[in-house]
């Protein structure tokens, strides 16, 4: 193991964490918007919008995240759309994300029971507000669990957008090993990146789901 090529190449991979962080926080921060969108139409039956947020999720869901990338950066020049690299994969992110939160989102709405609905209606509620103060609170908190495995996720999905020519940690580590031939060493720099990446990430989410129970929700 050569450790001295570890240390001179460490700063690369600290970068190329960045941008994959970066990546992550736009994708789910689009990809939650989309999917409560989505479920909400869905949840209320909006004619026509639940219609196409369902063929969106079908779509989504059943088409890999490489495919879409490549759609975004190879096929919308020829429809005269050009996206820089970090939008098409911020878009193939959000794309992705969206429909697995909008899953997520459902099956915290229907959780919710019908006589909480009707509570909220007697006591003068309107629509907004039964949305804001009883509905979206406990729909979040039933979907949480489901919603930080999405983040993780879409975190290691991140390794794929290469292809679109962003120098993230799968990048980088194949640069290292053509120019190098250092496999070892630059695999392990990619492990330990994702691992440094994901596993706070995931103890945070750990310790949310926790807590939400103990205030007794999502069980």
């Amino acid at each position: 193991m050569d450790t001295a090529f570890i240390a001179k190449f460490t700063p690369l991979y600290i970068e190329a964490m960045g941008l994959v962080l970066k990546l992550c926080f736009f994708g789910v921060l689009f990809s939650l918007v989309i999917g409560l969108s989505c479920a909400l139409v869905r949840y209320y039956r909006i004619p026509v919008l639940k219609e196409l947020a369902s063929v969106y999720i079908e779509l989504s869901r059943n088409t890999p995240l490489v495919i879409q990338l490549f759609f975004l950066y190879f096929g919308l020049p020829r429809v005269g759309l050009t996206l820089d690299s970090f939008t098409c994969a911020v878009s193939g992110l959000s794309f992705l994300g969206g429909s697995y939160m909008a899953e997520a989102f459902r099956g915290g709405l229907e959780a919710i029971g019908q006589g909480q609905i009707e509570s909220g209606l007697s006591i003068g509620l309107s629509q907004s507000q039964l949305v804001r103060y009883v509905v979206l609170p406990q729909a979040l908190a039933v979907a949480a669990p489901t919603l930080g495995a999405n983040v993780i996720f879409l975190l290691k999905e991140t390794s794929v957008v290469s292809i679109v020519a962003l120098a993230d940690l799968m990048s980088l580590a194949k640069d290292l090993i053509g120019l190098y031939y250092k496999t070892n060493e630059a695999l392990l720099m990619l492990v330990a990146g994702y691992l440094v990446l994901l596993l706070p990430l995931s103890g945070l989410f750990r310790f949310a789901e926790k807590r939400l129970r103990y205030a007794g929700f999502g069980n």
